[in-house]
């Protein structure tokens, strides 16, 4: 039962880059469409030679590039013709991204020209970059870990900026630091492990019961604080859904309107107007929500309508809020009822629409700012409510914020903090298994299992956290981790 050394990661490195040939490769990095610049990035050995073939400088007295430095002057095709007055750059490795040679061309950003200087660096030798490539080098090169590589692409996909602060926390190394740390004090524990396993006869007690379990359990309860972690992030990272539900003509398409500022769904006084579902991406003040318009809940005899209805009952169950619109002249019947049965009232937020229709609504400033409900009608068990109108516009902010307080208490967090770390999914199941691993192995020591058979559980958790790192990652993973990255990065 040996520890991992260095030798098995160097190992390990030497495997991982026995999968890629070294060769030059090169990629738009910046978005196809009209913009003002557009880069082509170029990596690998030949990355240098490829610059100088392709660029004329504008400077007379220029005889090469000067690393990292920006130059000014006129990009080529493989024959010389010129294509675009540009801004390049050569970066010599190993201090670069990818860890090896690096040259860009800043051109103008439409899709014709950076298409045209791709093909030409193409057409000099070097190989079209697969996904993820640049990054995938700089993690085999030793520029990061994995944790780091993956926050690459959740920092370009974060959708509002809390997530960019979870992502950068990564990306500065935070949770593979933590996570080598819990590793290397299991790593201790194996070491103390092995010892009393091959010296039993030795009169010092080299890993006591109580030092094995109190070792064992500070690793376990850092790894359930980076778990609820992931739970609280996820809202920032991959936003939530919010589900429009309620009976036909209470307002919700009014309302999702009114809340994107535009008009998206039909809003008519015909019952049943709404039959499919509509989606729509938004913010509640930094939430990033997915918002969906349902089809009313009634019976019917219509097929279309009642498969409506099914999928509206489908969205609700799988939502983290439902916000339940109620037409507050009617109050909740029940159909609203039922749906908070099936989801769970702490999932609800009763929204009382059509306020301003009633004969004496009293809405006064006071009542806006905490928006109270008061007695106009009478609340669903357990059910926080809020009122407004759609129509008028008038609530709104309250409702947002009402919302997203209650979306945030569910999930236990607020907005993320500077060096808050959360794990990503594929992180979270391994820190979860490596836990469950540990839980298993404090209930063995308890039962007084040999030190010998304890030390599988302790090498299987040890290398569930190493997996997180990209240390003892399979290439399948790998190669599924960054085939998800877009194209230049």
């Amino acid at each position: 039962m040996p520890a991992t050394t260095g030798q098995d990661y160097t190992t390990l490195m030497q495997h991982l880059h026995s999968s890629y040939s070294g060769d030059t490769i090169a990629a738009i990095a910046t978005p196809l469409g009209q913009g003002g610049i557009g880069i082509v990035r170029i990596s690998g050995p030949q990355a240098g030679t490829l610059a100088r073939r392709l660029f004329r400088s504008s400077s007379r007295t220029f005889r090469d590039f000067r690393p990292r430095v920006l130059h000014y002057g006129m990009v080529t095709d493989a024959q010389g013709e010129p294509l675009d007055h540009v801004l390049a750059v050569f970066m010599p490795g190993p201090h670069t991204f990818t860890g090896e040679d690096v040259a860009e061309f800043h051109c103008h950003g439409g899709p014709a020209i950076v298409t045209a200087v791709l093909e030409a660096a193409l057409a000099c030798g070097a190989r079209s970059a697969d996904a993820g490539e640049f990054t995938k080098r700089a993690f085999l090169n030793g520029r990061m870990d994995l944790t780091q590589a993956e926050a690459v692409a959740e920092m370009i996909a974060a959708p509002v900026k809390g997530g960019i602060r979870l992502a950068r926390a990564k990306l500065d190394g935070e949770l593979g630091r933590r996570i080598a740390a819990l590793r290397q004090r299991l790593e201790m524990v194996r070491m103390k492990l092995c010892v009393a396993v091959d010296f039993p006869e030795e009169d010092v007690e080299c890993l006591s019961p109580q030092e094995f379990l109190d070792d064992v359990e500070h690793v376990r309860h850092s790894l359930q604080s980076l778990l609820r972690n992931y739970d609280r992030a996820r809202c920032w990272r991959e936003g939530v859904l919010v589900v429009l539900a309620g009976q036909v003509n209470a307002g919700k398409s009014s309302l999702m309107n009114a809340l994107l500022g535009r008009t998206r769904a039909i809003v008519t006084d015909i019952p049943g107007t709404t039959r499919d579902f509509l989606e729509e991406q938004l913010s509640f003040n930094g939430l990033p929500v997915r918002l969906v318009d349902t089809a009313g809940l009634r019976e019917s005899g219509d097929i279309v309508e009642q498969e409506g209805v099914r999928i509206s009952r489908d969205l609700a169950a799988q939502a983290d809020l439902v916000l339940l619109v109620v037409d507050a002249r009617l109050g909740p019947g029940s159909a609203e009822k039922e749906l908070v049965a099936a989801v769970g009232a702490e999932r609800v937020l009763l929204v009382l629409n059509k306020f301003d229709l009633l004969d004496s609504p009293e809405w006064d400033e006071r009542d806006e700012k905490d928006n109270r409900a008061g007695d106009t009608a009478a609340p669903l068990s357990g059910c926080a409510q809020v009122r407004v109108s759609a129509r008028e516009g008038r609530g709104l902010d309250a409702l947002v914020e009402a919302a997203r307080a209650h979306i945030l208490e569910r999930m236990g967090g607020g907005e993320p903090a500077a060096g808050d770390v959360a794990p990503n999914l594929r992180q979270s199941m391994a820190l979860r298994d490596a836990e469950e691993e540990l839980r298993a192995l404090r209930e063995d020591i308890g039962s007084g299992v040999p030190y010998d058979i304890l030390g599988v559980r302790l090498e299987t958790a040890c290398a569930m956290l190493s997996e997180i790192t990209g240390e003892t990652t399979p290439d399948d993973i790998l190669n599924s981790i960054f085939s998800s990255f877009c194209i230049g990065k």
